[in-house]
């Protein structure tokens, strides 16, 4: 659940419209067939997102909280719960891709009489849990816009023509490419030691796992003022990183050896150049854009070759807090922009800390099933901060927390490096 009262009616009926309609638009590329096919277990079919969102409000807030309202498939319970023990049976999360029924367009129909539901429901006033379900149950759809994305990117990437998903991002004007394609030296800000105080707090939604707002001790250190390159990591790749077993955390070596990794996840070298998949098909990467597509594994090994390391989560929030969040419309990450302080915090790549996914302290879970949203996974991730080219606009805050095990490597996701004052 949010950690802040909900919003108020007016807005609650605006933020869930909007919300549902970036899904709609996000969904309009796809046949069928993308919208069906699943790449890989821990990735799930476009079409699969689109119902499972929609499940949420069903089950969350219209079937207990609104009386009359018509089921639109029982069947769906089955098909289309995630993770909620609470709520019965579901389809095994690796087998979602065999679903091919519903269709794309009975996904859209469900979608549009869940709607309906809502819209009514949302006119009249709602006791405050409510209101606190809906606006949580948008905060999971964005969540889930941001899983498509990366998802179908996987899933075109399988593809030998490479297919996009969007339009090329338009070329930027030759002197601002010239002057990307020399970002200046990165450098290091230094912050303070001290007590300092991490976790949501004031106005505006927040998880429940980026509460109690309290107390966390740093030791002075530095953080770099941009993100790590792809031609940095081009470096890191012809040093031999990928074969220095001394690098590497044991379990991070031992992936290496059994995925065979020798660099990061989509690039591929033809004719000698770097190419990566991005949502825009296959491009020759460029040196000066931010690395993604990296696992936690990988992130510690790059800052052991670099000899500095990651920031932990506490560092980094404290580093960013006031902060304002920024997007990147074009859905690939951006160069650096020439300007001072710290940059590319928000709207570029994930950015990968050194700290565990565990309870703050007096952190509780929610009663109910909700209660199973964030808590149950507090074990065996890692926390990734600021936000991506593909988080959605509205979604971005200092305090977020999010997480994946430390061998995902199909997320945006790239790193900052820290060291010690």
């Amino acid at each position: 659940m949010d950690v802040m009262p909900a919003a108020p009616p007016a807005r609650l009926a605006l933020l869930y419209g909007t919300v549902r309609e970036h899904s709609r638009r996000l969904a309009a590329p796809l046949s069928d067939a993308d919208a069906t096919v699943q790449s890989m277990p821990d990735a799930s079919p476009a079409k699969w997102h689109l119902a499972h969102t929609t499940w949420f409000f069903e089950t969350m807030v219209l079937r207990p909280n609104w009386p009359g309202y018509a089921v639109f498939d029982e069947s769906f319970n089955f098909l289309f719960n995630s993770y909620y023990e609470t709520l019965g049976a579901r389809q095994p999360r690796p087998r979602r891709g065999m679903m091919t029924r519903p269709s794309l367009e009975q996904v859209m129909a469900y979608r549009a009489h869940v709607d309906r539901g809502m819209a009514e429901m949302l006119r009249g006033e709602l006791p405050q849990p409510v209101r606190e379900l809906v606006e949580l149950g948008c905060h999971h759809e964005q969540q889930h816009q941001e899983l498509l994305l990366t998802d179908i990117l996987h899933l075109f990437a399988q593809s030998p023509l490479h297919p996009a998903y969007a339009a090329p991002a338009p070329a930027p004007a030759p002197a601002l490419a010239e002057a990307a394609a020399a970002p200046r030296e990165v450098q290091f800000r230094a912050f303070d030691g001290g007590i300092v105080e991490i976790g949501h707090a004031g106005d505006g939604f927040g998880f429940d796992c980026e509460g109690p707002r309290h107390r966390a001790l740093t030791e002075p250190f530095r953080l770099a003022d941009r993100l790590v390159t792809n031609g940095e990591w081009m470096q890191f790749v012809a040093d031999g990183g990928y074969r220095d077993p001394l690098l590497w955390l044991s379990a991070g070596w031992a992936a290496v050896q059994a995925q065979g990794w020798d660099s990061p996840l989509y690039w591929q070298q033809r004719d000698g150049v770097w190419h990566g998949m991005t949502l825009h098909g296959l491009v020759p990467l460029r040196p000066e854009a931010p690395v993604t597509h990296v696992s936690y594994f990988e992130a510690d090994a790059f800052a052991s070759w670099a000899g500095k390391r990651l920031p932990s989560e506490a560092e980094w929030e404290h580093a960013a807090s006031g902060l304002a969040p920024e997007a990147s419309p074009a859905l690939q990450p951006r160069p650096a922009p020439d300007a001072p302080g710290l940059r590319q915090m928000f709207g570029e790549v994930w950015q990968w800390t050194r700290s565990p996914f565990t309870p703050y302290p007096r952190f509780r879970p929610a009663a109910g099933a909700v209660g199973e949203y964030n808590g149950k996974f507090m074990c065996g991730q890692f926390v990734l901060r600021g936000s991506s080219c593909a988080t959605p606009e509205g979604h971005t805050r200092p305090s977020y927390r999010n997480f994946f095990p430390p061998d995902a490597r199909w997320q945006f996701s790239g790193l900052r490096l820290a060291e010690d004052a």
